[in-house]
């Protein structure tokens, strides 16, 4: 048996010990850390080969450390709407400073002051793909075409008006109007207000009038009515006027509801298509009430999240636009992901190429907005195992000790 031999074991065991207390130290200091995964070390025996049955010299133990990427951590909910959790498997897409594609589970992202981009605790900033002009067609083994995801560059936005409805009674009791329906000569009025492509609103009037019996067919003189649409500026919009035959029943139906709907291009603005067809003649009061959609122009003023990924750019006017998509990334071993410093992954050889993918499709996890993900690290656990540790680390310094002891006896001999 070699005493030497037995010296060296002595101090393998206490490295190995030494990296075991080392990533016990990082993982109850990073308990709180946010998507944080644990680190393990795992030992295997390394024997030598030309022993006998006779004489045995002592081998090492070899650390191998391992992190637990694969493994989830709690889920909790927050007050930050851009916060991010992933329940089950995948990851955020992150990219630092010089643009260096990166993985994370942290998905405590904030806006970022001077670029405007969501980046999260470790400065690394949050990528995705601009969805303003179409769907997102990602490139399933990278991520070319994703880009920083901030939504303060997008400018204010003005919705023009395209659709519109009038509904509501016109009275039965009303005089037929004599001569030709203008704006000088009508039954009633009404306007509605729309907005043009500068989100400038536009107010519409609505100029009525009941048709006389001499008019129209017999069978509907008394039920008649026609309607015409003018601009502020007296330009009649609707050539020629809207029919609107009322039945018997004093509702439109059939073609006589087809023929309440008209389209016309407001001034400055798109086709409006206007619908009449919800008006209703019985006796009583006027009754009319409009609607028309658009908006006026209105700035950003914060970013929603959506389950799948979908992140909106919210407008004063509570309105929101769907401006980018997050996708999440897997590899086939994530447990063999490159770790580097602000709890992010690259990676490499053993972890196999990034996939790309959004939440809740395939095997990808989805989505939790106003959430975090909780490190994985029970500390109860990493307490146990530090108290192990310094009970085998003192062990093995008691078998140096031996070891030196043994070799001072032997030196001794000669003397």
């Amino acid at each position: 048996m070699s005493l030497i031999s037995v010296l060296r074991t002595g101090v393998s065991g206490m490295n190995a010990q030494s990296n075991r207390i080392s990533t016990v130290a990082e993982n109850v200091q990073n308990s709180s850390t946010t998507g944080y995964k644990r680190t393990s070390a795992e030992f295997s025996s390394l024997l030598i080969e030309n022993n006998t049955g006779t004489s045995y010299n002592s081998g090492a133990v070899e650390t191998t450390i391992r992190r637990a990427i694969n493994e989830g951590g709690s889920i909790s909910s927050t007050t930050s709407k851009t916060d991010l959790a992933i329940q089950g498997k995948g990851f955020f897409v992150v990219q630092d400073e010089n643009k260096a594609p990166l993985l994370t589970r942290a998905g405590n992202f904030v806006v970022d002051g001077p670029t405007g981009n969501l980046v999260n605790s470790g400065g690394f900033t949050l990528m995705g793909f601009n969805i303003l002009d179409g769907e997102a067609n990602p490139t399933l083994n990278g991520i070319q075409g994703m880009v920083p995801v901030n939504t303060s560059g997008l400018s204010m936005r003005a919705t023009p008006s395209t659709a519109g409805s009038i509904s509501g009674n016109l009275s039965a009791d009303t005089a037929d109007l004599a001569g030709a329906l203008s704006p000088t000569n009508y039954s009633k009025k009404s306007s509605i207000v729309t907005f043009d492509k500068l989100g400038k609103s536009v107010t519409l009037d609505v100029y009525l009038a009941k048709v006389p019996a001499s008019a129209t067919a017999p069978v509907v003189a008394a039920n008649t009515w026609s309607a015409s649409i003018f601009a502020p500026d007296g330009t009649q919009l609707t050539s020629p006027a809207v029919t609107l035959a009322f039945g018997a029943d004093g509702k439109l139906s059939g073609a006589a509801a087809t023929a309440a709907k008209t389209s016309f291009t407001i001034p400055g603005g798109e086709t409006f298509a206007l619908d009449l067809s919800g008006a209703t003649q019985f006796a009583g009061s006027y009754d009319l009430k409009g609607t028309a959609n658009g908006k006026a122009p209105s700035a950003v003023t914060g970013t929603e999240f959506s389950g799948d990924g979908t992140v909106y750019a919210t407008y004063a006017d509570g309105t929101r636009l769907a401006a980018f998509k997050v996708p999440l990334a897997d590899v086939k071993s994530p447990d063999n992901l490159e770790p580097r410093a602000g709890n992010v992954f690259r990676t490499n050889n053993e972890s196999g190429d990034i996939q790309i993918g959004f939440a809740s499709t395939g095997s990808l996890g989805s989505l939790k907005a106003g959430a975090l993900e909780a490190s994985n690290v029970d500390v109860s656990s990493e307490l146990t195992t530090m108290i192990e540790a310094q009970t085998v680390y003192t062990a093995n310094s008691k078998v140096f000790m031996t070891g030196n002891e043994l070799l001072d006896t032997l030196m001794n001999l000669k003397r």
